[in-house]
């Protein structure tokens, strides 16, 4: 009896070609949509599952309330560890001490490789559970040891063994390979640590490191730890809540609180506001499923309206299977066969599409993501979606078509009734409404990551590079550099900065000035800088003056931003003190000498912190600034730069990055999601479109002798496009009405996430009216036009 359906099926199919052509590819479009949202949703939702213990592993968070705003963040203080093993040993199965990601440069006879990768305790290989290819698990046993990633051994040692190697860091010293771990893939945090070496190793190199194991208040540190079995996460936060509160008064004032944050949250629920958990990427991960599901929704409904609106051809089919004894359940089920042959032929079109555009999809949401075909899993989802759209698609012209009777359909009374075509026009309303609120919706994120790049920098980004200092070879050597670089000719001007010039590294508080506030807790943002580093910026002076090497006294001078100004609430800030509140071992206080304009460091939608530039006088620098000769091509500066920097560091790669690059990562998400969006929104239209041509097609073509007869009777071309398109423009112009309030509401939510965000403006809705408007007169116009300009000879000559 299946087979039989699946015949006659085809057969239908095979007749209406068109028709069946319009449906199978608007289907076969939205379940690709659906198929590769679903793959990208499950590439989120599976990020960290690389480690098999990931529900058990978390990241130490501290939250603090400076002036009632309360940050939150894994920076943790040094002493914490110490506090934890002593008191709360029982509630955790690994406690690791870690650096953050940094770059080191490593070198092996004549190569000289720059990798990126964490210092951590020795139970970090255990606690993620690496899959050690050569050498030891316990790697980090020994201080002069490292772990390296596959790619990174391969790079270094080719096909020679590399354990019992030895690798120079920084040129600063040596360690010996104990082990090789497989990369770390690419969907999971940790993948860009590409070398693990001990803790105790940095803590031996850095005196900061060591002076900080007794202060509190420096929190400069992360922890990662995995608790007990016999506890939950939740307890374990529960119990060291408040360990730092505690155990330091000075600290105490910000009222510090620790808790655990589950390494299955790190990636889609990062976001904290006031200390409390808000969300994260977890809303594009429900932005995109909502949009596939309405993708495959918009495709089903083309199906549904082109089957329901060829009722009246297949009434006489109806009435006769019903005449010779088929039962209603039975013409059901050969309308829901037709329906599953067209979700088959849809679905395998749609695998085809998916396997074309993986690569462009992958390079356009930055991801990995290949085809599951070995996965059992996705196929039983596959074959459970087939069966759902199936039904979905199906079931109402099934029930529809099957519900004629015979006697009405073969005695020629059957008429489909005054609101037969009631159905249909809502579910057009339905495909506009939600292809009106995907065009209004990417164009607001369009706009707020446009209104955000428009925003005033702050400084001169074009032609600006940093190349990184975190070597001792470049320890003392600022001055002469300087001079080198400058002498080319390819730099006009070069200083050095603690931190990039698109990032904050350092923040700071224990300060006192004239006219601070009783209780005033502040947070400052603090970066050592050399004299040259406004004019390398072009950051402008807007009050007093620059750093001057021909002061001596500028070595405790600071510049703040306008920012600063407002918020320490400052009236005649030149010449005022900056002055450390450490009564023990206070350092010199820090004259105010200028106010430079505010620069956006961190994110561009947030606005900018209170910053404090000072002289670098330790010689603290990670990055030289170098503002390039405007006279010459990027390629002929960057060429001479390299040619001086290998005479200076033959050893040392040379790195470099232009700071217009880096700062353009930081629109990096949103633009993603907004080309990403843009992309399903032309898909929606694009299915909503067919939808509309083929109703129009099937209108014109039941209308066809109506407009023979309006045509011999004088009707113009525009007469008759006017008849056939006005109920389509009505449609449209319902939809809109509908997907406007709906777009302003859940689009003005989004964009309170924003502190720096455009205003709504009525253009913006206008604007997708309009162009949904135009795109429903070109959808139609073609069919309309079409009909309107067919002999009307050919279609009445049967009268």
């Amino acid at each position: 009896m299946f087979k039989n359906y699946l015949k006659i099926a085809w057969r239908n199919l095979w007749k209406n070609k068109g028709y069946t052509a319009i449906n199978i590819g608007g289907l076969a479009l939205g379940m690709a949509v659906t198929l590769i949202i679903g793959l990208w949703i499950q590439d989120e939702l599976t990020h960290n599952g690389y480690f098999k213990n990931n529900n058990r592993i978390a990241q130490v968070f501290q939250s603090q309330t400076f002036n009632q705003e309360t940050s939150t963040g894994p920076a943790i203080p040094r002493p914490l560890e110490k506090a934890l093993r002593d008191g709360y040993a029982d509630n955790f199965k690994h406690l690791v001490m870690s650096s953050w990601n940094i770059s080191r440069y490593l070198g092996y006879k004549e190569k000289s490789l720059s990798k990126t990768g964490n210092f951590m305790q020795r139970e970090a290989p255990e606690m993620l559970e690496l899959n050690i290819l050569k050498g030891e698990k316990d790697g980090l046993r020994e201080l002069n040891s490292v772990m390296l990633s596959e790619s990174v051994a391969k790079a270094l040692f080719g096909d020679e063994e590399p354990i019992g190697k030895t690798v120079e860091v920084n040129n600063q010293y040596d360690v010996m390979v104990t082990a090789v771990y497989e990369d770390i893939p690419f969907n999971n945090s940790f993948n860009d640590a590409e070398f693990l070496m001990p803790w105790d190793k940095l803590v031996a190199t850095q005196e900061w490191m060591r002076n900080a194991i007794d202060h509190w208040g420096n929190n400069s540190f992360q922890m990662f730890v995995q608790i007990a079995d016999n506890t939950t996460i939740e307890k374990v936060t529960a119990t060291i809540k408040d360990v730092k509160k505690n155990l330091n008064e000075d600290t105490a004032e910000f009222n510090p609180q620790l808790f655990l944050f589950p390494m299955k949250d790190w990636y889609l629920r990062s976001s904290f506001e006031n200390g409390k958990q808000v969300g994260g990427r977890i809303k594009y991960v429900w932005l995109f499923g909502i949009i596939g599901a309405f993708v495959l929704l918009l495709a089903c409904i083309n199906f549904m309206n082109l089957s329901t609106a060829r009722s009246e051809k297949r009434a006489k089919e109806v009435g006769i299977r019903k005449s010779i004894g088929s039962q209603r359940n039975q013409l059901i089920n050969q309308f829901l066969s037709e329906s599953f042959l067209v979700v088959l032929f849809a679905f395998i079109i749609a695998v085809v599409i998916v396997l074309l555009s993986m690569n462009g999809f992958n390079d356009l949401s930055k991801k990995e993501i290949s085809f599951p075909w070995g996965s059992g899993i996705f196929w039983l989802i596959s074959v459970v979606f087939i069966l759902l759209t199936a039904l979905v698609a199906g079931s109402y012209p099934a029930l529809y078509l099957s519900s004629f009777r015979p006697v009405d359909v073969l005695k020629g009374t059957f008429k489909a009734g005054k609101h037969a075509g009631l159905p249909r026009k809502i579910l057009v309303v339905l495909q506009f409404t939600v292809s009106v609120a995907f065009i209004i919706g990417t164009i607001i994120v369009m706009q707020q990551i446009n209104h955000a790049k428009n925003r005033p920098v702050g400084y001169d980004k074009e032609g600006l590079v940093q190349i990184p200092t975190f070597s001792e070879d470049f320890a003392g050597k600022y001055d002469l550099m300087r001079s080198e670089f400058l002498n080319s000719g390819a730099v006009i001007e070069m200083s050095a900065s603690s931190s990039p010039t698109t990032q904050i590294w350092s923040n700071r508080g224990g300060f006192e000035w004239e006219g601070k506030p009783e209780g005033f807790q502040e947070d400052l943002a603090w970066t050592e800088v050399t004299p040259e580093y406004a004019k390398s910026l072009n950051l402008k002076i807007v009050e007093g003056r620059d750093f001057s090497r021909e002061f001596a006294s500028d070595s405790n001078a600071i510049l703040i931003n306008q920012t600063a100004l407002k918020y320490m609430g400052l009236v005649d800030p030149i010449g005022k003190f900056l002055k450390d509140d450490d009564e023990e071992d206070p350092e010199p206080p820090l004259k105010i000498i200028g106010v430079v304009e505010d620069m956006i460091t961190q994110s561009p939608y947030e606005p900018v912190k209170q910053g404090v530039y000072v002289f670098d006088k330790h010689g603290n620098s990670s990055f030289y600034n170098m503002r390039l000769n405007p006279n010459q091509s990027a390629s002929q500066n960057m060429a001479i730069i390299e040619s001086v920097f290998k005479e200076h560091f033959p050893n040392l790669p040379f790195q470099y990055d232009f700071v217009d690059d880096k700062y353009g990562e930081k629109f990096a998400a949103e633009e993603r999601i907004g080309t990403l969006s843009g992309v399903f929104t032309a898909l929606a239209i694009l299915i909503s479109c067919l939808g509309l041509f083929g109703l129009t097609s099937f209108v014109a073509e039941q209308r066809t002798k109506e407009i023979g007869v309006r045509k011999v009777l004088g009707a113009t071309v525009f007469n008759v496009w006017n008849m056939l398109s006005k109920d389509f423009l009505k449609l449209v112009v319902i939809s809109c009405f509908i997907a406007i309030p709906i777009s302003y509401y859940v689009m003005n939510g989004w964009l309170q996430d924003y502190p720096y965000h455009v205003i709504l403006e009525w253009w913006i809705f206008a604007l997708a009216v309009i162009g949904a408007l135009a795109i429903t007169i070109l959808t139609v116009s073609f069919q309309a036009i079409k009909a309107a300009n067919a002999n009307p000879v050919k279609s009445l000559r049967t009268e």
